[in-house]
């Protein structure tokens, strides 16, 4: 569609045209999001059995009600949130209740989606059947959260095989949220824009002092994968690093971060403290909401002062803001890749292009 050479070293980034057409952004929203996997919710919200939990999958964009609910059995199920007889939203708030009932006409649902009750049908005929049960959606649970796909396009499993291999010395499943430390950001900005700029350390000794201080410039390195990329933050000694085991192919590296992307919007920040979840999600053509959610292993006390992770986001939403006004300019058209140090955008360009195919 938009012509991305695979060879970075001729190829042309995405059109300013990507970043500011509602009807590119609609098809977008079509043929990548619904097809994507998104962060839900954590595990922690269904840890009980008998537990209900709904969502409303990429508000604004998707639109999607689904729900998260753990039966008597122990067993995780993602259904729908709409009801099968005239489309009433079930659930709005989390609850512990045995079954999920309609508040408008009293059609009631086992916690597995299944039918199980439903008033002044006596006389319908074959009825119930198949389409009377709550539809699942696909859903996965990694490290203490869930992700859901209304359409996966690929698996989760080999999504993220790169990232459990490379981290299997890392107790991910021990993570604890910390709601003080997690927030949500709103750019005025398309939210490709976003995922370009985190996508590449060129800009950080331009652009994030702080952070460029901790990391050795020269040694930051990139690598590919079907449907993620990896940033290593190799560290200047000036800050913590990873203990890594011996025999692991990064040992004896000064690591400051593994900055790990999903392909399109999920962001997995690994630090020796834990993890910083960057979910971004867009809510128009040109408004961006990021969701920052921060993870800790137990007895981890992060000094969040010397991780200026704040401070990056702010300096982070300065440029994308003000990318977003310039590529409105009648005179831009589109941009070249800096082949050693602008590969994961080149990757996340190549995929939307493969998408929208």
């Amino acid at each position: 569609m938009f012509s991305i050479n695979k060879n970075i070293k001729q190829a042309h980034t995405l059109p300013a045209l990507f970043y500011k057409d509602k009807e590119i952004f609609n098809e977008v929203v079509e043929k990548i999001f619904s097809r994507s996997w998104h962060y839900a919710i954590d595990s922690e919200k269904i840890k009980s059995n008998i537990s209900i939990a709904p969502l409303n999958l990429l508000p604004e964009v998707l639109d999607e009600p689904i729900l998260f609910t753990r039966d008597k059995h122990g067993e995780a199920h993602c259904l729908s949130n709409v009801c099968t007889h005239r489309g009433m939203i079930l659930v709005e708030e989390g609850s512990k209740s045995r079954i999920i009932s309609c508040k408008y006409h009293g059609r009631c649902f086992r916690l597995d989606g299944s039918f199980k009750s439903m008033p002044a049908f006596e006389q319908a005929e074959g009825f119930p059947c198949d389409d009377d049960n709550l539809p699942h959606v696909p859903f996965e649970e990694w490290a203490g959260m869930l992700f859901t796909s209304l359409n996966p396009a690929v698996s989760f499993k080999e999504m993220i095989r790169p990232i459990q291999e490379r981290l299997s010395f890392l107790p991910l499943d021990t993570m604890i949220f910390d709601a003080s430390k997690s927030k949500d950001y709103h750019v005025n900005a398309n939210w490709a824009l976003y995922c370009d700029n985190y996508l590449e350390g060129l800009h950080i000794p331009f652009v994030h002092p702080a952070l460029n201080a901790n990391l050795d410039f020269e040694n930051y390195a990139y690598e590919i994968y079907p449907y993620c990329n990896l940033q290593l933050g190799i560290g200047n000694g000036g800050a913590d690093s990873f203990d890594i085991p011996k025999g692991h192919q990064d040992f004896g590296k000064d690591i400051y971060a593994y900055y790990y992307w999903l392909f399109p919007n999920i962001m997995l920040n690994f630090y020796p403290w834990g993890l910083s979840l960057n979910v971004v999600e867009p809510t128009s053509h040109n408004t961006t909401k990021i969701r920052f959610r921060t993870y800790l292993y137990p007895e981890q006390n992060a000094n969040f002062e010397d991780a200026p992770i704040d401070q990056t986001e702010m300096e982070d939403e300065w440029v994308v803001e003000r990318v977003q006004k310039g590529i409105q300019s009648k005179m831009y058209k589109r941009g070249r890749f800096s082949p050693s140090m602008e590969q994961g955008v080149h990757h996340f360009h190549l995929l939307i292009q493969e998408f929208l195919a």
